[in-house]
């Protein structure tokens, strides 16, 4: 759906991870794509490299690319602190002696990626910062130029700035999303960001429940009294956490109401507040509103859990509606 948004847009790249995912867009987009995961490199041999770039992070890939003899793109990652992916500095020298001895190789762009971009002291990301532009001088050093030069995600962006980069990879806060810390100071940065995505649901069925009825598997609620309950058709499949059982909040209007039972895997059952409540109304399981109980933040907050986690894990199942 982003890359729907921004299919008109002018940017360098439509970053993703995998080569399916490059797939998918190129079917209803023009737009270049870079390939960030890594890449078996025997499988370079079969794929279309037309409006797709690669990122490679190692020598091996290199010499991959090479051997294909088709024009390809590539992005040089660099390991400067994260300890995953990409060369080590010491390595620098010999990888721009290989790509140099590639004709169909386009050395296109450096990366690196920031580790500690969250954390309200920059220290680590100044020292990954000055680690990456002392090899971007080599590189020049070295007579390559690479168009794009990119260090910085979401949080990064607002930190300390490479003196060569000049691309931003901009993942978590397309979606409106802080990444920093209440007490960091560059939180400001992106004051004026707005929450896009909302995750809702529907009650599916409305059931009355007699005093020492149970709910849902392993039996984990006991109704006290009579009470009313809604069944929503969202589990922990479509991206309803599972540690909601018996404790999550999901709003109907002002209300907001208590997840009973142990969460399913397609369904969750909540406690009615109004025994007017029907089947079909719509309920909110993450809310754009940044106030709201049921908000990225405050869900991440009261359940203890990762906000990257909770909205990268609802489920490409679920209809998307692109609302203008």
């Amino acid at each position: 759906q982003i890359a729907t948004i921004l299919k008109n847009r002018k940017i360098p790249y439509v970053a993703v991870d995998g080569y399916f995912e490059c797939l998918e867009i190129h079917q209803f987009s023009k737009q270049p794509v870079l390939v960030m995961g890594a890449i078996p490199p025997q499988n370079f041999a079969h794929m279309n490299f037309e409006r797709t770039s690669f990122v490679v992070q190692d020598l091996t890939a290199i010499k991959s690319l090479g051997a294909t003899k088709r024009s390809v793109k590539i992005h040089l990652e660099i390991d400067t602190g994260m300890s995953r992916h990409g060369i080590d500095p010491s390595e620098l020298g010999t990888i721009l002696r290989e790509i140099k001895k590639y004709d169909n190789i386009e050395f296109d762009g450096v990366m690196s990626h920031l580790a500690d971009a969250d954390n309200p002291h920059d220290e680590y990301t100044a020292k990954q910062v000055g680690t990456f532009d002392n090899c971007i001088e080599k590189i020049y050093k070295a007579g390559l130029a690479p168009k794009y030069i990119h260090i910085a995600q979401s949080a990064g962006s607002t930190k300390v700035q490479s003196r060569y980069a000049n691309a931003l990879r901009i993942g978590f806060s397309l979606y409106g999303l802080n990444p920093l810390q209440p007490n960091d100071k560059s939180i400001r940065k992106l004051s004026q960001l707005q929450p896009v995505l909302e995750f809702t649901s529907t009650i599916e069925k409305v059931r009355t429940l007699q005093p020492g009825t149970t709910v849902s598997y392993s039996r984990l609620y006991t109704a006290k009294r009579s009470v009313n309950i809604g069944v929503l058709p969202a589990g922990y499949y479509e991206g309803v956490p599972r540690i909601f059982t018996n404790t999550g909040l999901v709003q109907l209007g002002n209300d907001y109401l208590t997840v009973v039972g142990r969460v399913c895997m397609n369904h969750t059952m909540v406690a009615l507040a109004k025994a007017s409540s029907k089947s079909g109304e719509k309920v909110t399981i993450i809310s754009r509103n940044p106030k709201s109980k049921v908000s990225v933040a405050n869900i991440c907050k009261r359940h203890d859990l990762f906000d990257y986690e909770l909205v990268t894990r609802l489920a490409p199942t679920i209809r998307r509606t692109i609302v203008e």
